[in-house]
């Protein structure tokens, strides 16, 4: 008989770290179901979510309005200007009064230490939607495409090319969690934090597969290059810099030819002629739009977890 997977009711959502291995593979599980048409449940019928955006976004905010109404769910979205959280009131001001509006709030922060304060003031639940320390929700539709592409995670090893930023960071715990094998490639001075991976070792010590270099070669028995933005929002300044640090970590023709099985890996938006060509973008074993597409079917699976009244059921699917 197959154990019961602890319910995240009610649960803030802040990393992928946060989740226990059973309750990830819930996730993808149930996100797979709902793509399939399998299950179409309406847990959020009744309930309002409020949307903080103090960056712009396009499919951050497209997927969450979408799969919030295809739960049965109504939201409200607040950018920078409406709340301006930690300026006009204290983010713990702010998170008491939208607890007396909301069922809980879908943030999008600069600032994770910002996030976690929200989070911690807030009774109702508080989703990640990125901030720069970590976007988890991208990385659950992220493992849900590659396993639609390449099936078993843990048969997958996944180079990542670029930043060692919040993407990195997202990866480096999903691989902790879920086994497959990760190498960050990364110019000196841009890797991951260091207890980024301390933290990912307390989940796994056995966790020699996730490995970090800035040696962009060794690709032939990669199963994915996944790469981001050279300069993210914010860093502006940098760009200069940034695009020179980072000349060699382009992924373009040649590099996907060295990685002959591998299919490539963007969260969007990308910079063409910076860290991808339109060659490899454009090309056949580009998955980024599916990619992007099932942004709205991993976030509605996790929704449906936080929102719901316990482990959700469905064909396929176990609890």
């Amino acid at each position: 008989m197959i154990a019961p997977v602890k319910s995240l009711r009610g649960r803030d959502f802040i990393d992928i770290a946060d989740l226990e291995r059973d309750q990830l593979r819930h996730l993808l599980d149930l996100a797979h179901a709902i793509k399939g048409g399998k299950w179409a449940e309406r847990p959020l019928r009744g309930k309002h979510l409020a949307m903080l955006f103090q960056k712009p976004s396009h499919r951050t905010r497209v997927s969450f309005e979408v799969g919030i109404a295809r739960l049965g769910g109504t939201t409200s979205t607040l950018t920078e200007q409406d709340v301006q959280l930690g300026v006009r009131e204290t983010i713990g001001d702010a998170a008491r009064v939208l607890d007396r509006y909301v069922d809980g709030s879908v943030a999008r922060l600069r600032s994770h230490e910002d996030l976690v304060r929200l989070a911690q003031a807030s009774e109702k639940p508080v989703i990640n939607a990125l901030t720069n320390r970590s976007h988890p929700c991208q990385v659950l539709a992220d493992l849900m495409t590659l396993e639609e592409v390449r099936g078993d995670l843990t048969e997958q090893h996944v180079v990542y090319v670029g930043d060692g930023n919040n993407i990195a960071t997202s990866l480096i715990e999903a691989s902790a969690l879920t086994g497959f094998a990760l190498t960050v490639v990364t110019p000196p001075g841009y890797e991951p934090k260091a207890e980024v991976i301390e933290r990912a070792r307390s989940i796994d010590s056995g966790i020699p597969q996730v490995s970090v270099t800035s040696d962009p070669k060794g690709l032939d028995n990669a199963t994915a290059i996944y790469t981001d933005v050279w300069t993210s929002m914010g860093q502006e300044a940098e760009h200069d810099a940034r695009r020179k640090a980072f000349a060699r970590y382009q992924v373009n023709q040649a590099m996907m030819d060295a990685a002959p099985g591998a299919v490539f890996l963007h969260c969007l938006p990308a910079h063409r002629g910076e860290e991808v060509t339109d060659e490899v973008i454009d090309g056949p074993r580009s998955v980024v739009f599916q990619q992007a597409g099932n942004r709205l079917y991993s976030q509605m699976a996790l929704m449906a977890e936080l929102f719901g009244d316990g482990a959700t059921r469905a064909p396929g699917v176990s609890a």
